[in-house]
């Protein structure tokens, strides 16, 4: 569990962020497993929005508690939209504990990076890295002329790192596909995915392959499973859990931008427990704009071009850009994956000597 003494229990926030943290442990009991050291693994990917940019400022000491207490109960967890700087994720890990441990990208240079990195947080207890990592890059293609061409990379580029749990070993690829325009089916974001998933897929069937079990995980900015930019992670045969292909899991509950995707051929056993966790049923609730007034400042009650806020207008800045820029406009998606393979090794062992 995190540490709490950054708290301080005699002034509004602390005691906000007590009841809250009450009400998110309740919460979190009630639809999360408990990790055990030995038997499976609790994967978990997790967009935290602009974490931090300079922009919109440095996250409370209240959101910090609230996402650590969320991610400690995950064994290892892919985060997006980190930013160059680290302080966010730096104080992220001082709340969750010295056993905790980070990886991150480099910056992915240029407008379209916009100077984010990818990262995954994992509890040392229990989850090994493998020494194997890198960053995506898309091989060159065959031009018209038979010569090899450059390809146009990936807007913010995949970061890919090998580890182990238990009795299994796996290498996670973690995205943020870019955008491109509002439409479902933006063909900048179709071709993304599709590249992505090949690469991953190809990489995972290479005989030299340091695992075959690649996950791949993330923000697609998918719109709903129907769509083209789904079908695109599909059709490289890549399997989502059935409890997850269902769950919208942005925080206004109508997107499915996230997901996280198995390759076919890999050994994964789902125990048949995964979802999103929707933490705005406990902490920055709706009834609790009230309380966040005086935090959220000015800009709660005059918009940037100086007229007053309506009521209605106070209520859609919290909702949808104030408070998600101190926890998420996206929410954790998580699955558990069987991690010791004992009982069936043993068994192997055991019918190879003829012992009943």
């Amino acid at each position: 569990m995190p540490f709490y003494y950054q708290i301080r229990e005699t002034n509004a926030q602390g005691k906000r962020t007590l009841r809250g943290l009450k009400r998110l442990r309740a919460q979190l009991s009630a639809e999360i497993p408990n990790r055990n050291l030995n038997d499976t693994l609790v994967l978990a990917t997790w967009n935290i929005r602009e974490f931090d940019s300079p922009a919109y400022g440095r996250r409370s000491e209240e959101a910090i508690q609230y996402i650590a207490e969320i991610i400690s109960r995950f064994d290892l967890i892919a985060i997006q939209e980190v930013r160059g700087n680290l302080d966010a994720i730096e104080r992220l890990r001082y709340r969750l504990g010295s056993w905790w441990d980070y990886i991150v990208s480099d910056v992915t240079a240029g407008r379209r990076g916009n100077d984010e990195r990818m990262a995954f947080l994992y509890d040392t207890r229990k989850i090994h890295f493998g020494r194997v990592a890198g960053e995506l890059v898309l091989p060159p293609v065959k031009g018209s002329d038979g010569e090899m061409v450059p390809v146009n990379q990936v807007a913010r580029t995949p970061f890919m790192c090998g580890f182990s749990c238990g009795w299994s070993r796996f290498i996670l690829a973690t995205v943020h596909v870019l955008y491109g325009d509002s439409s479902a089916n933006s063909a900048e974001r179709v071709e993304e995915i599709r590249q992505i998933a090949a690469f991953i897929r190809e990489r995972s069937e290479d005989p030299g392959a340091w695992t075959e079990n690649f996950v791949l995980l993330g923000d697609f900015n998918i719109f709903k499973p129907s769509d083209a930019t789904m079908q695109a992670l599909l059709d490289n045969r890549f399997l989502i859990p059935e409890q997850l292909q269902s769950l919208p899991s942005n925080a206004v509950g109508n997107k499915f931008y996230d997901q996280i995707a198995f390759t076919e051929h890999g050994r994964f056993d789902f125990t048949g427990r995964a979802g999103v966790f929707d933490f705005y049923q406990s902490v920055y609730r709706p009834e609790d704009e009230a309380d966040y007034a005086e935090p959220m400042g000015k800009r709660y009650h005059i918009r940037s071009n100086g007229e007053p806020r309506t009521e209605r207008g106070k209520k859609q800045y919290y909702r949808t850009f104030w408070r998600t820029h101190e926890m998420s406009d996206h929410l954790p998606m998580w699955v558990e994956i069987a991690a010791n393979y004992s009982e069936e090794y043993l068994a192997e062992k055991m019918a190879r000597a003829g012992i009943d």
